[in-house]
Parts: C-alpha cells; structure tokens; sequence
C-alpha cells in the first residue's frame, strides 16, 4: 500500500460529515479491549454495507476531523505484555487479516487501522459479537434484525471482485485494458468521452472507485480486458493461457508452436481460437450431409472447450492457468482446480462455475454458447463428425477434456465405445428422443446390416450401468443414460 493512497484515503474519509458505521477516528485512544471491541463492530458493520473494509483512525480530530497527529505506534505498543497486534489477532474469531499502518500525512502523523468485511460468520472480540450503530458499539445478539442482515449479506469470496492494480489514474486504466475491445464485443458504441467509458467499465465490475479520484481495476477487468497480463502481479499473469504443439503423440516430440499468452481472455480469445484451428491438420469427413475438408478438429468444438477451461478454472490456485496441448492425433485441454460437477454429468447438468461473473462477460461477449448448451454442442459436433468421443477426466486438483481425431469404429477401444454410447443416450433424452439401435450406428457410421455391432456396445453399455432400458416391458422402446 502506498503512502500516496493513504494520504488520499485519509483525505476522503475526513470529507465524511460524521463517524459512521464503518469509519471511526480517534486520537490518542490506544486501550486494546476498546480497539478490539470496535474491531469486532467494524468488521461486522462494514459487511452490512457491502463495502470491503471499515477503518480506524488515530490523529484525527473527531469533531472537526481535522489531522491533529498521534503519537500512537501499533509496532510497539503491548497488551497484557505481549505485542499488541498478536494479542489482538488471537482476541479475534474468526481470524481477520486487519493491518496498521503509519501514515506520514502532510498534516501530521496518522495511524490507519484496516479492518476487512466478515466473510464466513460474524467477527467476535472474547467470543462476543458486537455491531456498529452510529458511534456506538453493543452486543450483535441485542439486535436480531442487524444479525438476520449481516448473515443475509455475507457471501463466499469473489475471485473476480479482488483488486489487480490498485489507486491508478484514468490513464492507466486505459492504458492496461483493451476497452475498445470490450464495447466492440458487448456490441455497445464506443463512448466519445472519458466519463462514458469509466461509467460502462464500472457497471461490469471491471473497475471501481479508489480514493482520491483514482481508480481499482479488478480482477476481472485485469482477466478479461488486459493489453498485457504481465503488467499486472505475476499471480494474475500465470492466469494467461499457455499453448503447445507437437509433432508426434506425447509431450517426448518436438515442439512445433508455442504461446504463452499474454492478453486477457476476451482481449486475446478470437486471436487464440484462430491460431489453434489454423494449425490444425484438415481432413476429409463423411458423415451425414458432410464430405469436405475440415479441421481435425470441430472448430465449434474447440471454441466451447477452450472457453469452458477459462471459465470454470479455480482462479484461488496459484502458479497455474489453463493449458491446451495440441498433438498427432488429439487435443488435450486443461484447467486448474477440480470440477463442481460429476465428469460423468457435465454433458445434461447446468454447469456450475466458481466465476460467475466471468462466465457471465463471457457469454455476453459471445466467446461461449447460452447456460448449459455448449457440451451439449461439443458432443454433437463429435457425433457429426464421427469422431471417438471426448474424455472429460478429473485429475489431481485439475479438469482436463481431451478431445480425438478421427479414428474408425473397429479402431475405437471398448471404452471409448461404451463412452460414445453414452454420451449419445444423453443428446437422445436431452432433444426427447430416445436412443434406439440405429441412431446408434448412424452415430458410429455403421452399416445396418452390421447393426450387431451396435447391439454388442449397447449390451456392453447396459452391463457399465451407463445407459437403462426405457421400458422393460417394451425392449425395442430404446434406450435412456441411467440416470433419467
């Protein structure tokens, strides 16, 4: 944190016509269970607001709020001999990472006391819960109705919401975010004024106000929006995609292309998508309605894949972001963190991100298809294309999706077989239909007078508890995923 900041913070907290229920000043009041209490006030209070941190003050005239300055040092200040801010930090529950600081003002000297929102439970001092009212500081458990609201407003922590790069000028923001890029996708006019811009990146929460006139770009804006990633913590910068190819069937082949992103997501997505379906090898397809040369690979297919990697990613794991690697004869994509829904269940259940915010732009931007269509859209275009089916596999902290180039049905494994199976029982239930021995091998592209292939993979699938018979009482009725 900056001096500059702080001074500006100190600046616009005085402008506040009184104390309220997330800002208090003091000026030599140091006595640790007053310090405490409020603590415990302050952090339940500010929640309550919707505001990220409360503050306390010393050197500040409360009256008058002008700077009168403090002797008050929190680095060597005791409390029951111990250092006062261990003392502190063991009086809290649960554990708030609050911080002081000294602020040279030009006025004279000021103690900051940061204190962030309550995020799980409510912040008790002694195992008591106290809330801010006005000025005063009583018993949470006095007043039911602020308790009710504060554990109404307390919510898992946002990713997306956190601060990339903190109190920068208009110009920065303008300078490390694409925003021409983001009213071109979100099909909006470019603004012919500084305000207008600020004011649309502001209500997609892809920056918020600082102090002193200054700006916060947010995760999120910093994700999707960034000229160059690496202008930000490095942290965010691993957040980048990473692309590899090689020339052969595993990672001991040379490699022939690699990038390492650096632009944000929506800043740098169509460029990605475009390079990756430019470096695929084109083969001739015969399916129904189709014999041309297309990408190894269906382009809508990759698009969805890719976008569903940066979506659903766990943004709290560090040092990793997604990963394509594109080989011989498949493509892997992975991502960091591990699913919310079964790998099993992801092509019929309406997806659960931990970035909501992020899917949201995303989908509004047009890099991925509506809620809980695209996998659908993924598999299709593999059953089009007659492709092995993709494999979604839960790895150790990570999710990764490979997806096959063309093989035949007799070169496809068991597996792949009972997987194809499913994954068409599913598309059949998800359009209301049922899967039925020919729409498998039309699937398959096997010929009807080998529809005992088809049998043998539905028998196999029937065994692997995949798929069910929808009427036992009529067999030939076709089939279900086992879940329906």
């Amino acid at each position: 944190m900056s001096q500059s900041r702080d001074i500006d913070l100190i600046n616009d907290l005085r402008q506040l016509p009184a104390e309220s229920t997330w800002v208090e000043f003091k000026k030599d009041n140091t006595d640790p269970e007053s310090i405490g209490k409020r603590c415990s006030a302050l952090s339940n209070a500010v929640r309550i607001e919707g505001k990220e941190f409360a503050y306390m003050l010393w050197g500040i005239e409360d009256d008058t709020h002008a700077v009168t300055g403090t002797r008050f040092n929190p680095d060597i200040h005791k409390a029951g001999g111990q250092e006062f801010q261990l003392w502190l930090a063991q009086r809290l529950q649960p554990s708030i990472a609050f911080s002081f600081r000294v602020v040279e003002h030009p006025e004279g000297r000021v103690v900051i006391l940061e204190i962030p929102a309550a995020t799980s439970s409510p912040v008790a001092f002694n195992n008591i819960q106290y809330i801010r009212i006005g000025s005063t500081t009583p018993k949470l458990t006095d007043y039911p109705e602020r308790y009710q609201k504060l554990i109404e407003s307390m919510r898992p922590y946002r990713w997306e919401i956190g601060v990339a790069k903190q109190h920068v000028s208009g110009d920065v923001v303008l300078d490390l975010l694409d925003y021409t890029q983001y009213f071109r996708l979100v099909h909006q006019p470019l603004p012919d004024n500084r305000t207008g811009i600020f004011e649309h990146l502001e209500a997609d929460q892809l920056i918020q106000p600082d102090v002193g006139g200054k700006w916060n770009i947010t995760n999120l804006g910093a994700i999707l929006l960034a000229m160059d990633l690496e202008r930000f913590d490095p942290s965010l910068a691993r957040k980048a995609v990473r692309f590899v190819a090689y020339d052969g069937k595993n990672k001991a082949a040379a490699v022939t292309h690699r990038i390492d992103g650096k632009r944000g997501y929506a800043a740098g997505f169509e460029g990605l998508v475009g390079y990756i379906n430019d470096l695929l090898p084109k083969n001739e397809h015969i399916g129904e309605a189709l014999r041309a040369a297309h990408p190894l690979f269906p382009e809508l297919a990759i698009r969805e894949l890719v976008a569903n990697a940066l979506i659903h990613q766990d943004m709290t794991v560090t040092g990793s972001g997604p990963q394509i690697e594109l080989f011989e004869d498949r493509i892997e994509i992975t991502n960091p963190g591990k699913p919310l829904v079964s790998a099993d269940r992801m092509i019929d259940l309406p997806p659960r991100s931990r970035n909501e915010a992020l899917a949201s732009m995303m989908r509004r931007m047009g890099m991925c298809e509506e809620q809980g269509s695209g996998l659908d859209k993924v598999i299709a275009q593999v059953e089009l294309f007659q492709l092995p089916p993709p494999l979604f596999r839960e790895g150790d902290g990570s999710m990764q999706v490979i997806l096959y180039g063309p093989r035949t049905f007799a070169e496809m494994t068991q597996d792949e077989r009972i997987r194809a199976c499913y994954h068409h029982a599913v598309l059949q239930f998800l359009s209301g239909e049922r899967m039925k021995n020919a729409t498998l091998c039309a699937r398959f592209g096997i010929d009807s007078k080998n529809a005992a292939q088809a049998s043998a993979v539905i028998k196999k699938s029937l065994q692997a508890e995949y798929i069910k018979v929808a009427d036992p009482d009529h067999p030939r009725a076709g089939y279900l995923p086992i879940w329906a």
